[in-house]
């Protein structure tokens, strides 16, 4: 072998050892999980506390979470907008271009080989080349030739100081960012189809209400008339039921509009317009209201939550980013070789005679940039800094999401039995006032007041049981009750 081919080799190698141990930048380190008090709880000092939460180290919901509420309604439209939703389909689509991209930079860490071949007729100009004639030859004829070639390439960049290792860290963070949104995206729609069917059950249930609350005024209205007939009420008096009548009448139009709107809502969550599917009618009375639910400790939290994941693994990304502008500022060896056949006549192609070749190993070291690649790196890290405060302001909401609805859900069964036995002593009440009105010892007045305390009560008692509901719903998802880890993991 001659010496500078050897020496070439030699140098190559060098620079290829040099390659795979040099990479500069920092190396990502995951954020530390919360300690101390941070990591034992979600409720500040005072607050009450929920008793269906169960805290414990790595809790966790065992299979699809909404199937704790036992409502095969709820299971199929679960099902239905799982399989159907267009905000799934795009979270799928941006997390297969994120793998792609990543897979692409990872190729360009590889050598890059390509393969040529032409084909020409050209008609040389012999002037241009100081061809003017001879003696004998005044002129001359400049001659048209076929000239045909095929051969190879091959490029590699030695990547001393691990720019493209580092852009491919990056471009794979970002793919893991994109996943993790991808597990948000479904742990979101669960959760909006699971608050809408507890709505929609929650809205027929206060209709059923406000409909027997009607069914009542017309009672009252019937014994108003009673005792108009026996002559010991006057005839305006017909005028206060009627009053009542329509004024709890009138809660309906409202409720029936929240109700319409709220089973168009789940439609789109299906992925189907209004005209082409029909939401079920939920039940609060076929609704099984969890009894206790597993809720992770904030140091698993931080590990399971999507959002939580997702800002970690863009912060991540950030810092892998830093690694590439810093590379930028070193110099670059690129190797690169390539072997070109050459001939006039397609069957002289491919003889020893019509080979050339090269070797190539070029060096590039910025010099002056006008301060652009400090400047990028300086940017990269202040991204960086950036991607770490938003990673502490998701852990942060997270963590208030979380008391928020312990919160709740710990004020919900206070409010819920409050309600009952104020339910309960307004129904007494109301019959103590009709029969009252009816024997002559009480007023028209007391039973319309007494109906219009059971009213309030009966509707007031429904909305606290949808809103105990949809608190049970917002804990799952503000937990990040994991369904999908068999999927997650095959992914």
């Amino acid at each position: 072998m001659p010496p500078p081919t050897r020496n070439l080799l030699a140098a190559c190698a060098s620079a290829l050892a040099l390659a795979a141990c040099t990479t500069v930048g920092p190396s990502f380190k995951a954020p530390a999980p919360p300690q101390g008090a941070a990591a034992a709880g979600y409720a500040m000092a005072g607050d009450p506390a929920a008793a269906q939460a169960r805290l414990s180290p790595g809790a966790s919901v065992a299979g699809p979470w909404w199937r704790a509420f036992g409502s095969p309604e709820l299971d199929r439209v679960m099902d239905e907008a799982l399989a159907g939703s267009p905000t799934l389909a795009e979270a799928n689509a941006t997390l297969e271009r994120a793998r792609q991209q990543a897979n692409a930079a990872a190729g360009a860490q590889l050598p890059q080989v390509d393969a040529n071949a032409s084909a020409q007729r050209e008609r040389i100009n012999l002037q241009a080349f100081g061809f003017k004639g001879f003696p004998g030859f005044p002129t001359l004829s400049n001659p048209t030739i076929d000239l045909y070639s095929v051969g190879g390439s091959v490029g590699y960049d030695l990547d001393l100081f691990g720019g493209k290792k580092r852009a491919t860290e990056a471009a794979r963070a970002r793919a893991e960012q994109a996943a993790r949104q991808a597990d948000a995206a479904y742990l979101t729609l669960s959760g909006n189809v699971a608050l809408q069917a507890m709505r929609v059950a929650s809205l027929q249930s206060q209709i059923a209400a406000v409909q027997q609350v009607v069914a009542d005024d017309a009672k009252v209205l019937d014994l108003i008339h009673a005792a108009q007939r026996a002559g010991s009420e006057a005839p305006s008096a017909t005028a206060g039921g009627e009053a009542q009548l329509a004024e709890d009448q009138a809660l309906l139009p409202p409720l029936q509009r929240d109700l319409a709107a709220a089973r168009h809502q789940l439609a789109m969550l299906v992925g189907k317009s209004p005209a082409e599917w029909t939401a079920p009618d939920f039940d609060m009375a076929r609704i099984v209201q969890p009894t206790a639910i597993p809720v992770s400790l904030p140091s698993e939290l931080v590990r399971r939550r999507p959002d939580i994941t997702a800002a970690e693994a863009e912060l991540h990304a950030a810092t892998a980013d830093i690694g590439v502008a810093v590379a930028a500022q070193y110099p670059d060896i690129r190797l690169s070789a390539n072997v070109t056949q050459s001939a006039l006549t397609p069957d002289k192609l491919f003889n020893y005679n019509a080979t050339g070749w090269q070797l190539l190993a070029g060096v590039a070291a910025p010099i002056f940039h006008g301060g652009t690649l400090k400047a990028n790196r300086k940017a990269a890290e202040a991204e960086a800094r950036a991607a770490l405060a938003r990673y502490q302001a998701t852990v942060i909401r997270a963590f208030v999401q979380v008391s928020d609805v312990l919160a709740a859900l710990a004020t919900d069964q206070q409010e819920i039995t409050s309600l009952a036995r104020a339910q309960t002593s307004a129904e007494a009440n109301v019959r103590d006032a009709q029969t009252a009105y009816r024997l002559g010892g009480g007023t028209l007045l007391q039973v319309i007041d007494a109906q219009r305390q059971l009213n309030r009560a009966r509707r007031a008692t429904v909305q606290a049981q949808g809103q105990q509901l949809a608190d049970v719903v917002q804990l799952y998802t503000a937990t990040a009750a994991d369904w999908r880890t068999a999927q997650t993991a095959a992914r």
